[in-house]
């Protein structure tokens, strides 16, 4: 056997949802500059279930399935008041309230086709929900419900903030939410595919990959990105900081990618978002602090940023608290997560790869009283 640390460079299998070919993200074949700048994330939904763009008809339906699916049970914001809210990550709170939700679906353990495709629409309805639910509960305020007269960028804001938000922060989570919603064969979305190969529910895959998704070198990237930026705090300050970092062999979150060599493709279009951001609210140091970073990382060492990198900026900038970008990662990538395991169920195998042993060999039993 050939061992690959981390399956790197390892097809594990054929998938019509997205592909990375060249350096080039696309969702079912539509390139994701294009998709970016035109598409809501309602069309990029609807794109990655079914594999094609929807017509107005289409669309309509799919808006109106997620708006009647959106509120979550009280039971839910009851277990959220019952935390220490100090104590608990939103990651953390996610991961149980999206196991929780499979209880209070009749549903959930029915596994022909239609019901999957009526709890896909539930999961991506609530999940937004739940990340705005939590985060006021821990504020001290009552959760907003949502509205089925706004688009899930809107609504999410909306709840998040108990106020319609202004079209440029609409527009910003928009676009973060159609860049982010999938990207092939990645740690969460091998994850959810694994579990789910073994006949589990839709409710057990997604737990299963949100759990992948809270770790640091995956979804919590962008949370430590903004950790360290607000570290640095000015931009004079950049360049001693990348040195000490340089030094001390320490990572820099946001730069870099397994996939990406020639840089991530994503990055540039939240990279611009940052920069109308900070402009608009006065506080453009995040972003001239970000690009040089940039300059001084990718020069230095040949490592262009990646999606989170810029993504952190942004969320700040609509006064998004920094444990919350993981999630509304989350709100995103659940869309991705559902089609892969859509697809996993439509030609299941079990995964099961094996292991290459390096342990002792040819031991003997010794009995306890001679050990």
């Amino acid at each position: 056997m050939t061992t690959t640390r981390g399956l790197e460079g390892i097809v594990a299998t054929q998938s019509s949802v997205s592909s990375i070919i060249d350096d080039q993200l696309t969702y079912a074949g539509f390139d994701i500059d294009d998709l970016a700048e035109n598409a809501s994330f309602e069309e990029v939904i609807y794109l990655l279930w079914h594999g094609k763009l929807p017509n107005k008809e289409e669309l309509d339906e799919l808006k109106g399935q997620l708006a009647e699916e959106a509120q979550i049970p009280q039971e839910i914001v009851n277990h959220f008041k019952s935390y220490d809210l100090n104590t608990v990550h939103p990651m953390a709170a996610l991961r149980t309230a999206i196991s929780m939700l499979g209880l209070f679906d009749s549903e959930a353990d029915v596994m022909d086709e239609d019901a999957n495709y009526r709890k896909a629409i539930r999961l991506q309805a609530k999940l937004p929900s739940v990340v705005a639910a939590f985060s006021r509960i821990r504020k001290g305020q009552e959760p907003v419900a949502p509205r089925k007269d706004l688009t899930i960028a809107a609504n999410f804001l909306y709840m998040l903030n108990g106020e319609e938000p202004e079209s440029i922060a609409e527009e910003a989570i928009n676009k973060a939410l159609v860049l982010h919603a999938d990207h092939e064969l990645n740690a969460s979305t091998f994850t959810a595919r694994v579990c789910v190969a073994t006949l589990s529910d839709v409710y057990s895959g997604v737990t299963a990959a949100i759990g992948a998704l809270k770790g640091p070198l995956h979804g919590g990237a962008n949370e430590r990105v903004m950790k360290m930026l607000s570290e640095i705090n000015e931009v004079e300050n950049v360049e001693g900081y990348v040195q000490r970092a340089f030094e001390n062999k320490e990572k820099i979150m946001g730069f870099g990618h397994r996939v990406y060599r020639q840089g991530d493709p994503r990055a540039k279009h939240l990279r611009a978002m940052s920069k109308e951001l900070t402009n608009i609210t006065g506080e453009t140091k995040w972003y001239e602090m970000s690009t040089k970073m940039e300059g001084i990382v990718t020069a230095e060492k040949g490592l262009p940023p990646n999606v989170d990198f810029y993504s952190a900026s942004v969320y700040h900038s609509l006064g998004i608290d920094h444990d919350l970008f993981t999630p509304i990662f989350a709100v995103s990538r659940v869309s991705g997560w559902l089609a892969h395991i859509l697809e996993q169920y439509s030609n299941n195998r079990l995964i099961r790869p094996r292991a290459e042993y390096i342990g002792p060999q040819k031991q003997e039993y010794v009995r306890l009283e001679n050990r």
